[in-house]
């Protein structure tokens, strides 16, 4: 019985902390800095860091998931710049967002997402989390502080629109699809979006443990809010 107990204990502590597997080593794709430049002669929005969010939604998996937590990952230090031409397919934007930046688990959000997220997390296993996340094996936050965003291109009518995206996180860079909506005035942009990805297709090994036993599912769910402001009204 207790050796039994002690193999449960055991394996909710390396889940506290975070123990991932190893990353593969992928394509190295260039440093960003922490905030985009805008490109000479482009009149852009600025985006609003107080009014945008990318939030990340973790689901555990494995014959063990009981032990684990699904999670909710906030990020509300986003940068970046946004240009809409009159023809949308011309309109670009890219943004960076700072992985050190990324809150764990706060109660609010947990409560916001439903019933995949009850209750509160204990701070130990907030910050075992976060540590593993920023850790060499995951974002490897030391060596690529930003995970940095670019559109390639833009497609749609009516502010329902799909952008093609080019995504640099930990040294890797992939190319993505996101659908969003978007609502503008001449002073104000508001894109919003879901969508579903697999951590693998961006470079990511998604945390394991026990031979499988207790993991997180490759596939997470991504939610967004960018808020752009005219240069008039940045603040």
């Amino acid at each position: 019985m207790f050796k039994g107990l002690g193999s449960v204990v055991l394996v909710l502590m390396l889940v506290s902390c975070g123990a991932p597997r190893p990353r593969p080593s992928a394509p190295q794709a260039p440093a960003r800095p922490a905030t985009p430049q805008v490109p000479s002669g482009v009149h852009a929005y600025r985006v609003d860091t107080e009014q945008s969010e990318l939030r990340v939604l973790v689901y555990r998996a494995g014959p063990m998931a009981r032990f684990g937590h699904n999670h909710v990952m906030v990020n509300r230090a986003l940068k970046g710049w946004v240009n809409i031409e009159n023809a949308q397919t011309a309109s670009a934007f890219s943004l960076t967002i700072p992985v050190a930046d990324f809150v764990v688990d706060d109660a609010q959000s947990r409560g916001e997402e439903g019933p995949d997220f009850p209750g509160e997390i204990p701070d130990d296993a907030k910050s075992g989390t976060l540590h593993n996340m920023l850790s060499a094996a995951l974002l490897d936050a030391a060596e690529y502080p930003v995970i940095a965003v670019d559109s390639v291109g833009v497609a749609g009518t009516q502010g329902e629109l799909t952008a093609t995206l080019t995504i640099r996180v930990a040294g890797h860079e992939s190319k993505i699809d996101a659908p969003f909506t978007l609502e503008s005035d001449p002073q104000r942009l508001s894109a919003t979006g879901s969508l579903e990805l697999r951590q693998s297709a961006i470079g990511l090994t998604p945390f394991s443990l026990t031979l499988g036993a207790l993991q997180v599912q490759d596939m997470v769910q991504l939610k967004f809010k960018i808020v752009a402001l005219a240069s008039s009204s940045s603040r």
